[in-house]
């Protein structure tokens, strides 16, 4: 008897595997960074009355990834990210110590080291990588978390343009979640804002991706005072 035919194998033309599924884990809530306990200052902003309501703050987002910190995050992201790249060791480190300097208020400088530095442990620890346990001045310093997030995106040869939307669309989902806690909106007003924040975070990729350390510069003024205030703010929720 002959063999019974052999079935033809299957196709997986339709299955593309995500290349950046990394990053979802990276900038996951359940990612161990306790980025939840930090609100940008936007818990200052809804006590003072700034955030009424979704309006006001889909208004208070937008001007901030368009001229706040998010911003020039973004661009020192990218730095981190091309250093680390090139195994450049030395830009690598002045790229952090920039990124600590440019945060505006003591609450600022706390949200970026506290994050970056429980990142790159996390990383350190359960994401590995050479290249990484080689950077000798992150295991004694302070790391900023564009820093940290770029640093690691590029070791694990995570495309940059990838991260940078991955990281914008992590700290939108962040915020818009802490004002949900703080009772400025509720759930369902969130996500339409995150859906309508959607364009102008692939724009701002788009724009910092080119960029270089020279485009730094922010304009957010309100949301800076907003930090500042926030020290000495009695009753608290956040962190920052």
């Amino acid at each position: 008897m002959s063999g019974s035919p052999q079935q033809p194998a299957k196709s997986n033309a339709s299955y593309q595997p995500l290349a950046g599924l990394p990053l979802m884990v990276w900038l996951s809530p359940a990612f161990p960074v306790g980025a939840f306990a930090y609100s940008h200052a936007l818990e200052w902003a809804a006590e003072a009355g700034s955030l009424p309501n979704s309006s006001a703050l889909e208004a208070w987002l937008e001007d901030l990834l368009g001229h706040g910190a998010p911003r020039h995050d973004c661009i020192l992201l990218a730095a981190s990210w091309r250093a680390m790249r090139a195994a450049d060791h030395d830009a690598l480190a002045e790229v952090n110590e920039l990124a600590l300097a440019l945060a505006g208020s003591k609450e600022r400088y706390l949200e970026t080291s506290a994050l970056g530095t429980a990142f790159l442990i996390a990383i350190a620890t359960s994401w590995p990588h050479r290249d990484i346990a080689a950077l000798n001045w992150a295991r004694d310093d302070k790391v900023a978390y564009p820093v940290a997030v770029g640093l690691a995106a590029a070791a694990h040869d995570q495309d940059l343009g990838a991260t940078l939307d991955a990281y914008l669309m992590a700290l939108v989902g962040n915020l818009v979640s802490a004002s949900i806690r703080l009772s400025v909106l509720g759930q369902t007003d969130g996500q339409r804002i995150v859906a309508k924040l959607l364009a102008p975070i692939r724009q701002l990729g788009r724009e910092v991706a080119d960029s270089t350390i020279d485009d730094l510069g922010s304009a957010a003024f309100i949301s800076d005072i907003a930090a500042m205030r926030h020290e000495t703010q009695p009753t608290r929720l956040f962190r920052t």
